[in-house]
């Protein structure tokens, strides 16, 4: 088990899939290649020959499905699932970004190349890199898991719905402009904090360790603060403009399935 924080503050448990099984899934998805291998190049073939092409077309056909299955794929599987090959599916794995969020096509296609490049084929001895890579990491990560920052896992049941924050009307049309990609990841980490525990801490905590954040938060963006809001309010604000615009849509109930307001107002 290894534990994960989430972007929202969410504090995950997820069981890490070690080598064996991770083999196990790279076999199902290595038969499944070299199946869909088969049928692009046959495919071709039976498209090229008739019209009298070249060897020189030949072996671009050959080149654009080696490069099409090893890296397409991966990358078009992971991307369209949320982290899952077939070999996965099969075995109940998923990857996940390292704060155990979903991952996307950026994730996708970096594990993806360096499958096809580092970790199997090219400069992979076959698997070999991977498996020395996977045996000294804690998480089981290989080469293309460190680069893309990702973790794979056994998802067999569904992760908990991830904590979003509801921005008050009267500070919307202030939070909508800001420069928020001047936020750090660990203060607003701080901030998804401080509003999920935020019921949880006396007045005098709640106030004074608002007030430093929002300090804090607004130097960062070089905006002044709002004046006569409570830090709750400023801080909630902030923080659902910054997932509104990061967070991608409920594509998938396993992973996102649907909002649970913090409410910030009053």
């Amino acid at each position: 088990m290894a534990e994960f924080t989430t972007g929202e503050a969410v504090a995950l448990e997820l069981p890490i899939a070690r080598l064996p099984t991770r083999a196990t899934a790279f076999f199902v998805d290595v038969v499944v290649q070299l199946l869909l291998a088969v049928m692009l190049f046959v495919l071709t073939v039976s498209v090229l020959l008739p019209s009298g092409a070249d060897t020189a077309w030949l072996d671009v056909a050959v080149l654009v499905t080696v490069v099409g299955v090893l890296v397409g794929y991966p990358v078009v599987c992971e991307t369209a699932s949320r982290g899952r090959t077939l070999g996965k599916l099969v075995l109940g794995l998923r990857v996940v970004r390292a704060d155990g969020g979903p991952i996307d096509f950026r994730h996708a296609l970096t594990r993806g190349l360096a499958g096809a490049i580092v970790d199997f084929w090219m400069l992979g001895a076959f698997g070999a890199v991977a498996v020395v890579t996977s045996l000294c990491s804690p998480n089981a990560r290989r080469v293309g898991d460190v680069l893309a920052g990702t973790v794979v896992v056994h998802a067999q049941r569904p992760l908990p719905a991830p904590l979003l924050a509801v921005a008050p009307p009267w500070l919307a049309g202030w939070a909508g402009p800001l420069p928020l990609a001047m936020l750090p990841d660990d203060l607003a980490l701080a901030v998804r904090q401080y509003l999920s525990r935020f019921r949880t801490l006396t007045p005098v905590v709640q106030h004074e360790l608002g007030t430093a954040l929002v300090s804090a938060v607004c130097q960062r963006l070089q905006v002044p603060v709002p004046t006569g809001y409570p830090p709750l309010q400023i801080l909630g604000a902030v923080i659902a403009e910054r997932q509104r615009r990061v967070l991608p849509p409920p594509m998938f109930p396993v992973f996102r399935p649907g909002p649970v307001p913090l409410r910030v107002g009053p």
